[in-house]
């Protein structure tokens, strides 16, 4: 058979297929093809042009090219489903070794993912949401197609005040309800509102205090201890404060109920306003559900949430539940339009809760955590019983404590693994060493400690034990007994 080179372009992806050689021509474009997936010109996921294209672009009869196509299918190449086309089949990325010189905390495309922060993205409620988004459709007023009005839709902000107050102990009236696209949102038109500085609990998200640094509002620490955040810590000077009081974030627990009437005291004091981040507050396993501290002082606490938790953080709608004095200026910073959240998404949320869809969505996603969570305490127990997990009576995410100085090993081992998991460290405010060196010294603070902060939410179903195999692989062994110094001899 005479060498023979010709090519094609893939589906717009300007690659050209280079077929040269001598020899059987589908085993040349097989070849081509695995070489192409190889060095990554064909990204996982890339749509190949159909047979016929493909087989009349590079002068082959159609069945050379249908067959090629099917051997890969067969080898695990392609992908080919009904409807879809043929496609570069979906693979993890092999785990990159370590380099000691530069060590990543987690690798580009990790094989495992145990970051907290998003459900697994496969148990969106498709079926029943397509039902709320018809009745909706169906149900809307022509004004919801027209320019958006900054307060949100009246059809959720209703909804809202109903669900909250029933759930979470809310006390609003739909008026007092500002819709944005999530919790960040809500921080930074508070930030533009309110000003600075705010305090803010030691251990947090640091991107929400850098989502504040950027709008000029700086935060400085509050101690966390076993019953939540130390509000006694709180000055006149603070505008602000910003707290999980239903479950810390990250370290677990609720604000203690003396605490939880403390900040609202200072907050009448001083004027100043609590931030409520109720990021997860639906999710309780162990205990009974905490209300919201807004439910004790609506004119000082304003409570911040969204659906990213429960349902999915694609949807971009969260609420805020404010002070009557904050709703006019918080609907002016947002604008004369609402630029940021879909009004017929927001029409198909009032509907899925009002229709009682919500309510199975997050009994069915309770359940679903609990026994992650449940798995995640028995793996530990069965293989890592030295490691503490805390932080388990609530939420989507547990703590591992560490033995003293391993939490940067820890992360560095999963990394090896394959597997994404942060270190508790991560989330400690900067300025938190700081305070405490300057404070005077009291025994009740729960020193800084290592641990990693798992999130058992996260992975899909059959994925999750391969997780937790990878997590317990990672973690530090038993730290041996620390030996007693010699004693010195027996006076004779």
């Amino acid at each position: 058979m005479n060498s023979w080179v010709n090519s094609a372009e893939i589906l717009g992806s300007d690659l050209p297929l280079e077929l040269s050689g001598t020899g059987n021509r589908r085993a040349l474009l097989m070849d081509a093809l695995r070489e192409a997936v190889r060095s990554g010109r064909l990204a996982p996921g890339t749509r190949l042009p159909p047979y016929r294209s493909l087989a009349a672009d590079l002068g082959l009869a159609r069945n050379t090219v249908a067959d090629a196509y099917a051997e890969l299918v067969a080898e695990g190449w392609l992908a080919a489903r009904q409807g879809s086309g043929t496609r570069v089949a979906e693979r993890a990325a092999p785990v990159t070794p370590v380099h000691r010189a530069r060590t990543p905390e987690r690798v580009a495309r990790p094989v495992h993912d145990l970051v907290q922060g998003q459900p697994d993205p496969s148990v969106f409620p498709r079926t029943a949401w397509l039902a709320s988004a018809r009745r909706a459709l169906a149900a809307a007023p022509d004004d919801a197609f027209g320019p958006g009005d900054p307060h949100g839709r009246s059809e959720l902000r209703r909804a809202l005040a109903g669900y909250l107050a029933r759930v979470r102990g809310v006390r609003a009236s739909p008026d007092r309800i500002v819709l944005c696209s999530g919790a960040a949102h809500g921080l930074r038109l508070l930030a533009e509102v309110v000003g600075g500085p705010w305090a803010a609990e030691e251990y947090g998200l640091p991107f929400h205090r850098g989502l504040l640094a950027s709008h000029g509002v700086g935060t400085r620490p509050l101690g966390v201890d076993a019953d939540g955040a130390r509000v006694d810590g709180l000055t006149r000077r603070d505008r602000a404060v910003l707290l999980t009081p239903a479950h810390q974030f990250p370290t677990g627990g609720p604000l203690h109920p003396a605490r939880r009437a403390a900040v609202v005291d200072w907050a009448r004091t001083t004027g100043g306003l609590v931030v409520e981040d109720d990021y997860d507050g639906e999710f309780r396993y162990d205990r009974q559900p905490v209300g919201a501290v807004q439910g004790l002082d609506p004119e000082h606490v304003v409570l911040v949430g969204s659906v990213s938790k429960s349902l999915s953080p694609a949807l971009r709608i969260g609420w805020m539940v404010l002070p009557q004095r904050l709703v006019a200026p918080v609907v002016a910073a947002k604008g004369e339009r609402e630029q940021f959240s879909s009004a017929t998404e927001q029409l198909t949320l009032a509907d899925f809760i009002e229709s009682g869809a919500y309510d199975r969505q997050v009994r069915r996603m309770r359940q679903r955590h609990r026994r992650r969570r449940d798995q995640l305490v028995a793996a530990l127990h069965a293989r890592a019983p030295h490691v503490r997990v805390t932080g388990i009576a609530a939420g989507l995410h547990a703590v591992l404590e560490l033995p003293p100085g391993t939490e940067r090993s820890a992360v560095r081992a999963a990394a090896w693994q394959g597997l994404a998991v942060e270190g508790l460290g991560d989330y400690l405010h900067p300025g938190a060493e700081n305070a405490r060196l300057t404070a005077r010294a009291d025994a009740s603070l729960v020193p800084h400690r290592d641990g990693l902060v798992v999130g058992y939410a996260t992975p899909a179903e059959p994925a999750y034990p391969e997780a937790l195999d990878a997590l317990c692989r990672s973690l530090p062994p038993v730290s041996p007994p620390v030996p007693a110094p010699p004693q010195p001899p027996a006076a004779p």
